[in-house]
């Protein structure tokens, strides 16, 4: 069984924040065969019909990465992709940067172990935009692959004109692509205002609200409200593992290690499908990215979305 094809009206696609993550890679998911990224990517299309590609948040890479992908993957193959750190006021590791970005960069800066977007030169900051627009987004759209593209902001980025301000900048900047904005600062959604003030602005940009189930309590924490701003909705289930949310983890897997009960998943179903009447297709990434987490709650909640297909 699989999750290729969509039956009926409704077009949900279901899948997982991570195809490569080492824990899912040593948890035994993959058959024996699967042993190069290229023979595990062709795998996990073949059981999932989109997935969110989380590298491009660390790096900015090569036009050829991309390339491969559309290769390894079917014709209606679907890629959500994160937005790089720094285009999300998030730093960005020096190292990670291409050898001739890095000798863009002032000394001091080259120096660092990490930089942030009003750090660099104007130059620099735009010809990181260029090629992630050209040599990662470009190749997927022009395959027909590219979903949205998430800029995922974090808790320090609150409702205030000059962030406003930013968002409308991106979405100038992507053009043709679909922006989806998540936001991990509980002021954008706290109060039935904010939630109205903040939705009504994504609708009137043409960015996709990112609709989120996550540790509630914090300052982070935004509520799960489920809403359409776009022609395509997006919900990532970030699990429940409250006590880790904030906490300082050396890999991203600690955060995020909780696996859904059936019962938990079966209450967002009608709740997913009320999105789908919204908008023209809804995404459902599990980032429960820990061990096979993710891929066994997108299989399940698939298959009780009525999203199954035999082969």
């Amino acid at each position: 069984m699989t999750l290729r094809e969509p039956q009926g009206e409704r077009k949900i696609l279901v899948g997982s924040c991570s195809w490569a993550d080492k824990t899912l890679v040593d948890s035994g998911w993959y058959p024996p065969t699967a042993k190069s990224p290229a023979e595990r990517l062709k795998f996990y299309a073949s059981q999932f019909p989109v997935v969110e590609v989380d590298s491009t948040y660390y790096a900015i890479p090569d036009r050829r990465n991309a390339e491969a992908w559309i290769e390894r993957t079917p014709s209606d193959f679907t890629f959500d992709v994160k937005a790089y750190s720094m285009f999300t006021g998030h730093a960005g590791q020096v190292q990670a940067l291409a050898k001739d970005i890095r000798a863009e960069l002032p000394d001091e800066q080259r120096e660092k172990k990490n930089v942030y977007m009003k750090d660099v030169p104007k130059g620099v900051g735009d010809e990181l935009w260029r090629r992630f627009l050209d040599d990662v987004l470009l190749p997927l759209d022009s395959a027909g692959k590219l979903g949205v593209v998430l800029f995922q902001f974090p808790p320090w980025f609150g409702p205030r004109r000059d962030n406003r301000e930013y968002i409308t900048e991106i979405k100038q900047r992507l053009g043709q692509f679909q922006p989806a904005i998540e936001f991990r600062n509980a002021a954008w959604m706290t109060e039935p205002s904010d939630q109205e003030r903040t939705l009504g602005f994504l609708k009137d940009l043409g960015a996709s609200y990112v609709c989120v189930d996550e540790p509630q309590g914090f300052k982070s924490s935004v509520p799960p409200v489920m809403a359409s701003t776009a022609s395509t909705g997006v919900l990532r289930m970030h699990g429940h593992n409250d006590s880790m949310w904030n906490a300082r983890t050396k890999t991203a897997a600690e955060r995020f290690d909780y696996l859904y009960e059936r019962s938990e998943l079966r209450e967002w179903v009608p709740r997913i499908e009320m999105l789908a009447e919204e908008a023209r297709e809804v995404h459902v990434l599990m980032n429960n990215c820990y061990r096979d987490y993710s891929v066994r709650n997108a299989r399940e909640i698939g298959e009780m979305l009525g999203m199954v297909k035999s082969e």
